[in-house]
């Protein structure tokens, strides 16, 4: 049974945030799927990771793909992964369900901190994550680093 992560961002923003998360990811040896909402901010988020870090871009796709299924990384609007994901990042208000949280090894919740809209809908995704038994913690970074703030 894996867990709910919640990453509540307020200093750097989802496109600093993102690679440094995957590359975690990959480096636990995951496929990853970042579940988005919006097509268009994925196309932008694909840009930004093929600049990736100081060594290189981190590898990834775009869903709809002829090789959806040999990405590391998958961008995508569905809650399909073709790509046989462990890890799904949601980003954007991109809704989870339990039961993934509960098969997957890792769901990552990304919201910005700056946007009341984007900060309630990730306490209503906290609300149901939690009471449908699914472990659960959220990370802050109002004090400039990472820190663990609640563990369900």
């Amino acid at each position: 049974m894996g867990a709910a992560y919640f990453y509540h961002l307020t200093h750097r923003p989802l496109e600093e945030t993102l690679p440094v998360l995957l590359e975690k990811a990959l480096g636990a040896g995951w496929r990853v799927a970042v579940r988005g909402t919006d097509a268009g901010r994925l196309d932008r988020l694909d840009a930004r990771l093929w600049l990736g870090r100081e060594d290189g871009f981190l590898p990834h796709g775009r869903a709809g793909g002829p090789h959806d299924a040999r990405q590391p990384v998958l961008l995508t609007t569905s809650a399909e992964s073709p790509n046989g994901a462990v890890c799904v990042m949601a980003v954007d208000g991109a809704e989870v369900a339990p039961e993934e949280v509960q098969r997957l090894e890792r769901v990552c919740i990304l919201f910005d901190g700056n946007d009341d809209a984007a900060v309630e809908a990730a306490r209503a995704q906290w609300r149901l994550l939690t009471r449908a038994g699914c472990a659960a913690q959220y990370w802050s970074e109002a004090s400039g680093r990472w820190e663990k703030k609640a563990e369900a």
